[in-house]
């Protein structure tokens, strides 16, 4: 057998392939799940932050500022394998699903509620004034005036920030979730061969390519014309 041929039949093999690609399909299904489960809530939790911290109540902005900067500087594992592990001891049990979708979500949380205070920030001081001299109340001008403007700045950050944190997705087979890079583990461990590591490498491009693609057509859409 030639270089080439143990290559192809190491990351190729069409009978290892053909058996595990059933358990890759479904694994891709729920890579799906969890990552739409992720991006709603983190977004929706880091806005409310950010909404919050407009507010201006000094002690609430200080607890928001301490929980973004700790989720922030946490890696993303560490915080799955301390809720799937960790919180069992405090009588919480948590399923790998759960654990990871938590984790992440707070991760996406931290980041996209700088984000989002970034462009509440961003907006001109003039704006607010402006809004206020006409009658409108504080929430009413942050969310017919300010939050428009805002989150027209935020879309670009935001989309690189999506894609990077559902690709942190594959850490969820850490904790036994058969997600794509867990089934395709699991592939490899009962079949003895790494092509299941080759379908979960093209399931990974079947998914994120297009989240690529869209990605950056978004970011040109909103970008601000010079």
């Amino acid at each position: 057998m030639t270089g080439w041929e143990r290559f192809t039949d190491s990351f190729f093999n069409a009978r290892v392939m053909a058996q595990y690609l059933p358990k890759i399909i479904e694994g891709f299904g729920l890579t799906v799940v969890l990552a739409l489960c992720i991006i709603a809530a983190g977004l929706a939790a880091g806005l409310a932050l950010a909404l919050l911290r407009a507010f201006g109540i000094r002690p609430l902005n200080w607890l928001i500022i301490f929980v973004v900067d700790l989720f922030r500087a946490l890696p993303p594992l560490v915080i799955i394998v301390l809720l799937f592990f960790g919180l069992p001891n405090a009588g919480v049990e948590l399923s790998g699903f759960v654990a990871s979708w938590l984790a992440l979500t707070l991760v996406l949380m931290a980041f996209s509620e700088e984000i989002f205070w970034a462009g509440i920030t961003s907006v001109a001081k003039g704006q607010w004034e402006a809004a206020r001299s006409t009658g409108l109340g504080f929430l009413q001008t942050l969310g017919y005036v300010v939050l428009p403007q805002a989150l027209r700045i935020t879309i670009p950050p935001l989309t690189n920030r999506t894609i990077a944190i559902t690709k942190g997705t594959a850490l969820a087979s850490v904790v036994a979730v058969p997600d794509i890079l867990g089934a395709a583990n699991a592939g490899v461990s009962f079949s003895f061969n790494p092509s299941p590591l080759t379908l979960g490498a093209i399931a990974y491009l079947v998914l994120f390519f297009p989240v690529v693609v869209l990605g950056r057509w978004i970011e040109s859409r909103f970008a601000w014309k010079r």
